[in-house]
């Protein structure tokens, strides 16, 4: 009896300690995963105007009144992220509180201007709706052909000279940061920042591997 609860307990140890080694190569296999995967950037379309190259300059009308010029180089010295919306597009809604976020946090470099196009009404009722009275609202059909913009939620940003840094379709916070860091690294997209230093050295430093503030 005791030898038949011994040799039990020996073949239970057994099991345990084969499981634990099973976990810890899994672990591994997870951390080397991480290591290899390449930084999820804002989706770029290749048609349109092309980070590097002048911004597109547009005249467009301000909700709350008044004429604002896009892609025209800017005084106060800042850049600013042109974030295309719709009052009926849900991802925009949900995505706007961690855009005005980051706007906030970057507003000494950066000037968030939200864009779209469509009825009045429908903007007036959405800026109610979601609090966006201290934010500059553009309606500009012109604006959205003008930097191709074929799905929603899009974002671009444009430097104080008027040159347009980063561009793509973005559906999370990450995207949108992606295309900031790409803008302060002077790359068209992060992915091609990783490309060019490394996977590894991309996963140690900053977000999405890029160094934040790198001009």
């Amino acid at each position: 009896m005791n030898e038949a609860l011994v040799i039990s307990n020996a073949l239970l140890w057994f099991a345990v300690i084969v499981l634990a080694g099973v976990v810890v190569a899994l672990v591994r296999q997870v951390g080397v995963l991480h290591e290899r995967l390449a930084p999820a950037g804002a989706l770029m379309l290749a048609r349109g105007p092309k980070p590097g190259e002048a911004a597109p300059r547009v005249r467009a009308e301000l909700l709350a009144g008044g004429v604002r010029e896009i892609g025209a180089p800017r005084a106060d010295g800042r850049a600013t992220l042109l974030f295309f919306v719709s009052p009926t597009c849900p991802v925009c809604k949900t995505l706007l509180p961690a855009v005005r976020a980051l706007a906030r946090r970057e507003r000494a470099r950066l000037e968030l201007v939200l864009a779209s196009d469509g009825p009045r009404a429908e903007h007036d009722a959405f800026v109610r709706a979601e609090r966006l009275e201290d934010v500059p609202y553009l309606v500009s059909a012109p604006l959205g052909l003008a930097y191709q913009v074929s799905k929603l939620p899009f974002a671009a940003v444009i430097d104080a000279g008027g040159v347009l840094r980063a561009r793509g379709i973005v559906s999370t916070r990450e995207h949108i940061e992606s295309l900031l860091e790409a803008e302060a690294l002077g790359v068209a997209t992060i992915q091609d920042w990783a490309a060019g230093h490394g996977d590894a050295a991309g996963h140690e430093r900053g977000l999405h591997g890029a160094p934040r503030g790198v001009a």
